[in-house]
């Protein structure tokens, strides 16, 4: 069998990212350690509704390096959220942050480093990958954009498979579909190496073994660990190469209708990867071999109905008229992918995506 990685093995770019993660059960304890470490004396606590307890423990813990705590975050990081954080950030004179939750926060905390260059400890309680990437995603008047930047990535992010242990299976089930796509859409990337490849592979692995067993027993530690593992491997991969048709999708659609994003992704991933499929058989070849199956598009529309996660864009608040509104939006603007965009097969595409059908190439 030829893998994907094997034929980019003669010219390629890995670039490491320098953050420190610390990861394991109980690791919360380690906050005060870390923001003292990274100079830290005037904290801004981000965090949202189910975490307001966890980060009152925190706070209580940080002493007179607590400064103030935000509540406020949201879905796909709206500029005028930032704008209330970055008020707080001012007048309570903020030098550091530490945000507890999943992408809404941890997005706000890097909006709020892309403004001020302030360091960030991220505790995810999600698999939303985010934490692991310099990369921005802000909404503004329904458009969503993305950047890149240093300034953006988190210096330390602990993971604590414990504050997992509450995430219900229905939205530990598509927040790991969230992350499966990073790992998918970073095997056929353009940059694609043979490290990102090989981490790839074993976060679709560890998410997709794990994912169901979620679903059947939530408080399984192995589980959840195998869970976090995986989500944390994604994220290195969504922030080292990058992505093409399905993140572009999901960008467009959960900026025009405001969708939820775990969700989108999880409805999106087996459709996108349908259409791609002709023009990527050695990575179609690597995943049917790593994962046991004939058919790696519908395998993962399967889990997803494993897990409950919702197949149509239609439930989750898409409008019908929105397939053609999404498809014109996402081919305004011209982006690599490695089949050649073509405007039928992408609105066939949404369509499928839309009703909740199976996936075609």
């Amino acid at each position: 069998m030829t893998h994907n990685a094997v034929s980019r093995t003669t010219e390629f770019v890995y670039e490491s990212l320098p953050t420190r993660v610390i990861f394991g059960s109980g690791t919360l304890n380690n906050v005060e350690q870390e923001a003292k470490r990274l100079g830290m004396s005037r904290i801004l606590l981000l965090c949202g509704q189910p975490h307001e307890s966890v980060t009152s423990s925190i706070a209580k813990s940080l002493g007179d390096i607590y400064g103030a705590t935000f509540l406020g975050a949201r879905m796909h990081t709206p500029v005028n959220v930032t704008e209330e954080a970055m008020a707080l950030v001012k007048t309570s004179q903020i030098d550091g942050i530490v945000s507890i939750g999943g992408g809404s926060t941890t997005g706000l905390s890097k909006a709020i480093a892309l403004r001020t260059d302030l360091p960030q400890i991220i505790l995810p309680t999600t698999y939303a990958g985010s934490e692991m990437t310099p990369i921005l995603g802000e909404t503004d008047n329904g458009i969503k954009t993305t950047q890149r930047s240093p300034k953006v990535l988190p210096e330390t992010v602990i993971y604590d498979v414990e504050l997992t242990l509450d995430l219900p299976p229905a939205i530990a089930g598509v927040s790991g579909m969230n992350a499966v796509a990073h790992a998918v859409e970073a095997l056929y990337s353009r940059d694609a190496n043979p490290v990102i490849s090989a981490l790839a592979i074993e976060s679709v692995a560890a998410l997709l073994r794990s994912l169901p067993r979620i679903r059947n027993e939530m408080h399984d530690l192995g589980a959840r660990s195998d869970a976090l593992y995986g989500a944390w491997l994604a994220g290195i991969c969504l922030g080292s190469v990058g992505m093409a048709l399905h993140h572009k999708l999901c960008h467009t659609l959960g900026g025009m209708f405001d969708l939820p994003h775990a969700e989108t992704h999880a409805a999106l991933l087996p459709h996108v990867l349908a259409y791609n499929s002709p023009a990527i058989p050695e990575v179609m070849q690597r995943l049917s071999h790593s994962l046991g199956v004939d058919d790696p598009a519908l395998h993962l529309y399967r889990v997803n109905q494993a897990i409950g996660a919702t197949p149509a864009l239609a439930d989750i608040g898409m409008p019908e008229d929105g397939i053609e509104r999404a498809t014109d939006l996402a081919l305004a603007n011209p982006y690599w992918n490695p089949r050649p965009l073509e405007r039928h097969a992408i609105r066939d595409l949404l369509a499928r995506a839309y009703r909740g059908d199976e996936p075609k190439p």
